[in-house]
Formats: structure tokens, C-alpha cells, sequence
């Protein structure tokens, strides 16, 4: 199922028509929905369901718009999308294929079904065909992009506030750099693709992490300090430069995408997006105070998880980290 779901996102990578591109879309989709539902617990199986309702509906959409553009230019390319009709319908189809606001909704509740290492599949490899397709129509079609772009990060900021969920919270922290790769996509692809490769390494070592302490909510994290000092000490460090505060890796996209905005007079909107990072960087204090700052209590009343050897591969964990 793991070489399939390769397979598929490579096919999109390959292709430069619209039928392939298609295809291999609904190969990727396919080969991770049983790998979605195998703990068969309720959750997770409603969490699949979720997916593929979804992931269907967008790929029926995203087929539909290449029939249209092939029915109006009479060729199937990727690369010529002249016309508005479809360009914007294969921009909304892969909004809703990667989860970008406000076709966003189905993430956070998707994401908190699965296990961790799903998770982090979903939230990192599954990104990757739509982007190549977005990067290669290279939509021209400004407003639609921007309004997607701001309403991510705003509403990337907005969801994870209250959320005591570690996976609901990681959805939301998805959607808002989302938003941000989204707001530069038409004025600078290259800074778009260092974005996602940044938020893919900063993702990875975040949910390993997690994975490590066995943990799904933030009361849970507490525990951590005393099973796994080292790593309570560095995820910090992690949480903050996925906020994006200087001078850890994080901050260099962020700083980039302002700097680009504001040269395509953009400086309201740039405004908009720096102020929208304040409300994630909330969040991301929040995890990382409660994993170094406050000890689980103490008293005999309660029950002390196990402290059993994990058997997690760490190597991956310290590259990443």
C-alpha cells in the first residue's frame, strides 16, 4: 500500500496531461484509505470515510475542470491553462484536496481519527501531488488565490486556539502554512516549495516526537519531562520555529513571503498574515510550555503511565530535528 500511494504521487509528479495527473490522484487516495482504517476503531474508520468523501469530490471536480479545458482548447496539457473557467475550478478542486480554507473543514476531524504515523503521512506526503499541480497550472488568477491564502492563515490561527487535541491542533497549524505557500504561489513558486520542504521537516520531527511519548493531547505531554528529557527540551525548540520566530529555521519563510508581498504591494495583506502567525504561535507556546514547564502531578491518586522502553527508530527523529 506504501509503494502505491509512491506510485501515485510520482504519476502526478511524470505527467503533463490532465487524465494521468487525475489518475494518479485517485491512486495515491485509494492506496492510503487502508492504511487510514487498519486499527479498526470507529474513529478511525469515520475518519476514512471522511477522506474519501472528500478526496472523491475534489477529484471528480478537478476531472471535470480538465474535461472542460479540453473541450475549450482542445488539448490536455498541463501547462496551458488559458482559461478562467477551468484554471479556477482546478484551483478550488486541489483547495479541497489539500484541506486549504474554507474547504478545510474535513482536516482537523480526519487528522484526529488516525494514529500518528498516518497522521503524519497525511499531512506531509499527501501534500505533495496537488502542490505539483498547482505549481505547474501556475493559476493566474490572483484574488481567488489570495482570499484562499489569508483565510487559511486566519483560520489556521483561529481553530487551534481552544483545542486540547495534539492532532486537531497539527491540522489547524497545517492549514495556516498552507495558506502562507498559497499567498506567494503566483508572485514566487520556488519560495512556495522551500515553504512546504521547511513545514515538511518541521511536521516530521514534530509527530515523532509525539509518536515517542506516546502522546494525543496536551495534558498528556506533562508525563513527558520525566520519560524523555531530551526530547522535551529540543520539541520547543521545534513548536517555535513552526511558529516561526527568528532566528530558528521557520522564521525564513515567513520572513520571505512578508518581504514578497510587500514588493508586489501587497502591504495590507502582508499585515493580515503577520498578525494571523500571532494566534498560531499561541498555540504552539501553549504545547511547548506545558511539555517543559509544568510537572504531572504528583500524588498518589494518580496513575502513573509505563515507562517501557520505546521501540522507535530515533535516528529519523534526531536528522529531522
Amino acid at each position: 500500500l506504501l509503494f502505491a500511494m509512491g506510485l501515485g504521487t510520482t504519476i502526478t509528479f511524470a505527467s503533463s496531461h490532465w487524465l494521468l495527473a487525475w489518475m494518479g490522484l485517485e491512486v495515491n487516495t485509494l492506496a492510503i484509505l487502508p492504511l487510514m482504517c487498519q486499527s479498526h476503531h470507529p474513529r478511525a474508520v469515520e475518519a476514512t470515510i471522511k477522506y474519501f468523501l472528500t478526496q472523491a469530490t475534489a477529484a471528480a471536480m478537478l476531472l471535470f475542470a480538465s474535461i472542460t479545458n479540453a473541450w475549450i482548447t482542445g488539448q490536455w496539457n498541463l501547462e496551458f491553462m488559458s482559461y478562467s473557467l477551468p484554471t479556477t475550478l482546478v484551483t478550488v478542486a486541489l483547495a479541497l484536496k489539500i484541506g486549504l480554507a474554507p474547504l478545510h473543514a474535513w482536516m482537523p476531524e480526519v487528522l484526529q481519527g488516525l494514529d500518528l504515523t498516518t497522521g503524519l503521512i497525511l499531512s506531509t506526503w499527501q501534500k505533495l501531488a496537488p502542490f505539483c499541480l498547482l505549481l505547474q497550472i501556475n493559476p493566474s488568477n490572483t484574488s481567488l488565490l489570495l482570499i484562499l491564502g489569508l483565510a487559511s492563515t486566519l483560520v489556521g490561527g483561529w481553530g487551534g486556539l481552544n483545542q486540547n487535541q495534539l492532532r486537531k491542533i497539527l491540522a489547524y497549524s497545517s492549514i495556516a502554512h498552507l495558506g502562507w505557500m498559497i499567498l506567494v504561489l503566483q508572485f514566487f513558486p520556488s519560495l512556495t516549495l522551500l515553504t512546504l520542504l521547511m513545514y515538511f521537516v518541521m511536521t516530521f520531527s514534530l509527530f515523532i516526537s509525539f509518536k515517542v511519548n506516546n502522546s494525543t493531547t496536551i495534558n498528556s505531554l506533562s508525563m513527558s519531562w520525566s520519560k524523555t528529557p531530551i526530547i522535551s527540551s529540543m520539541v520547543p525548540f521545534i513548536l517555535l520555529s513552526l511558529g516561526g520566530l527568528p532566528p530558528l529555521s521557520g522564521f525564513m519563510p515567513k520572513w520571505l513571503i512578508l518581504q514578497e508581498l510587500t514588493k508586489q504591494s501587497l502591504a495590507p495583506l502582508a499585515t493580515l498574515a503577520a498578525l494571523s502567525a500571532l494566534l498560531s504561535l499561541y498555540f504552539y507556546l501553549r504545547i511547548s510550555y506545558a511539555m517543559t514547564l509544568t510537572m504531572s502531578p504528583n500524588t498518589l491518586l494518580n496513575a502513573l503511565p509505563w515507562r517501557l522502553p520505546s521501540n522507535q527508530h530515533t535516528l529519523p527523529l534526531a536528522i529531522t530535528t
